[in-house]
């Protein structure tokens, strides 16, 4: 069964958005070799990132689309 395609849009848009929070916690690691403040920017973008993909998460679990972690 294909979803529809607002639901594909939907889908494209969290893998992103998965994608993209993976990549700011990995930024974590690299940051911390840079001293108190780049760490700290770099946990505030990972949570921007987490709470966006949440978000979209969100959406798609109100139109009843499962989302694995």
């Amino acid at each position: 069964m294909n979803p529809p395609l607002a639901h594909a849009d939907l889908i494209a848009t969290f893998k992103r958005a998965q994608a993209d929070a993976a990549h700011k916690l990995g930024l974590i690691k690299t940051a911390s070799q840079k001293g108190p403040q780049a760490i700290k920017a770099a946990v505030d973008a990972a949570a921007r990132a987490e709470k966006r993909r949440d978000a979209y998460a969100k959406k798609l679990s109100a139109v009843g689309v499962v989302v694995e972690d």
